[in-house]
């Protein structure tokens, strides 16, 4: 019996083994969106550019250290920024082409020069305070950046704050009738954050409790406190407006060797007592939440409650107080209209700045530092379109109001990035 001998056939060598392979994704969303704004800036600065100097004055008159004012040809300048942003926009296309991500810092530059080119060009012929524009800019965001810090805390623990509206005018109304009072704005302050936390307090024990619709809530609590507030101004402060709607307002305090840096010191580091609460607010909440134990229950809750639950965070209890944290922050921001600001209550004066809030937090992607951030946007356009108005600009007030809810748009619209909320936001937790 022959046996056949097995034939080995040949074969091709094994490629090294590279690990997995990975699939590269590019992302056109930057250099379109930066490409756009070439070409309106461009439109803008050159096509329709203005004759004339353009000045920049960089100190105030108590200043310690003068800085001499900067004047920009306008239309020159107006063609050099625009070449400029041409570059970047094409550069950031250049990167995204080879699999690159286009620098926070390189976009940051782009704004600049953008900004800068905008106030040269709506500036000719006359000039542009910068320390009192940036002054305002946050004196207008100071209640907007309270009332995000609030958003954040509520949304990461997984309710929906709608009604941080609600929260800023019973701060503003509670503070200026404590405050008129006792004559101590100090305690104004302490009772505008109690009456946050009442706000907060009835949104938690609906939505948590009771599981009502956390948006639905919220608009109504808004209503109600507008409704309220409105009445008690009517029949109560407007008739005793000497004794009960005359508060004290916080003193300014100039922190010494800071407050004589150029531009920033006369900016941020002569304030109110409020204010500087603020600055310690924004620091403290973002590191308690990505720093702290108390932040990683409150960020868990808010995306995988059940999961929370089942290592022994107690969800309801850990939601509730966290939303009363927030209307506390909320309603310190609502006492910044009537202690720091504007010095009386007024039916209605928040105007708004509640959803404004809720706005800069979704554009923040419910982060506590780019939620500053976009508040201070939004008190930058706020502001601008009033110093325009008075130095007789072309721009048109309307559009000023517009373009920080344009951008707003555009980053919900996902052109500047993703912007995706806590998973189990708005979502009651029924335990099982």
């Amino acid at each position: 019996m022959s046996t056949i001998a097995p034939v080995s056939l040949p074969t091709q060598p094994t490629p090294p083994d590279d690990g997995p392979a990975t699939a590269v994704i590019r992302s056109w969303k930057t250099p379109i969106a930066l490409g756009i704004f070439t070409v309106l800036g461009a439109i803008m600065l050159v096509a329709f550019g203005r004759d004339g100097i353009s000045t920049m004055v960089l100190s105030t008159t108590s200043d310690l250290i003068q800085l001499p004012t900067v004047d920009f040809p306008t239309r020159a300048t107006g063609i050099v920024i625009s070449v400029l942003l041409l570059a970047i926009a094409t550069g950031s296309a250049w990167l995204v082409r080879n699999s690159r991500k286009t620098p926070i810092w390189l976009i940051g530059v782009f704004a600049f020069l953008l900004l800068l080119g905008f106030l040269a060009w709506a500036s000719a012929g006359a000039s542009i305070p910068i320390p009192g524009l940036l002054f305002g800019s946050l004196s207008l965001a100071v209640p907007l950046i309270f009332g995000a810090l609030g958003g954040v805390i509520s949304e990461r623990v997984g309710v929906v704050n709608v009604a941080i509206e609600g929260q800023l005018l019973a701060g503003a109304f509670t503070s200026a009738l404590v405050a008129s009072i006792t004559g101590q704005p100090l305690l104004g302050l302490l009772a505008a954050m109690l009456a946050g936390v009442l706000v907060a307090f009835v949104l938690a024990a609906f939505s948590i409790k009771y599981f009502v619709d956390q948006v639905i809530v919220g608009v109504v609590l808004n209503v109600l406190v507008s409704g309220v507030t409105g009445f008690l101004f009517t029949q109560l402060l407007a008739p005793n407006a000497a004794t009960l709607n005359q508060p004290p307002k916080f003193d300014r305090i100039n922190i010494p060797f800071l407050s004589e840096i150029p531009i920033l010191g006369p900016v941020l580091f002569r304030q109110t007592l409020i204010v500087y609460i603020m600055y310690f607010a924004v620091i403290a909440v973002y590191f308690g939440i990505f720093h702290t134990k108390w932040g990683l229950r409150l960020r868990a809750v808010g995306e995988h409650p059940q999961a929370a639950d089942t290592v022994g965070i107690k969800v309801a209890a850990t939601r509730f107080w966290n939303v009363s944290l927030a209307g506390a922050i909320a309603g310190a921001g609502g006492a910044y209209f009537t202690l720091g600001s504007v010095g009386a209550f007024g039916k209605e004066m928040t105007a708004g700045a509640g959803f404004i809030a809720l706005a800069a937090v979704i554009f923040g992607r419910w982060d506590p530092i780019r939620a500053t951030l976009a508040a201070l946007l939004f008190g930058f356009a706020s502001n601008l379109q009033s110093v325009l108005s008075i130095i007789g600009s072309p721009v048109p007030s309307e559009f000023m109001l517009m373009l920080p809810y344009l951008v707003t748009i555009f980053a919900v619209a996902g052109l500047v990035g993703r912007s995706r909320g806590p998973a189990a936001s708005g979502k009651p937790y029924i335990k099982s």
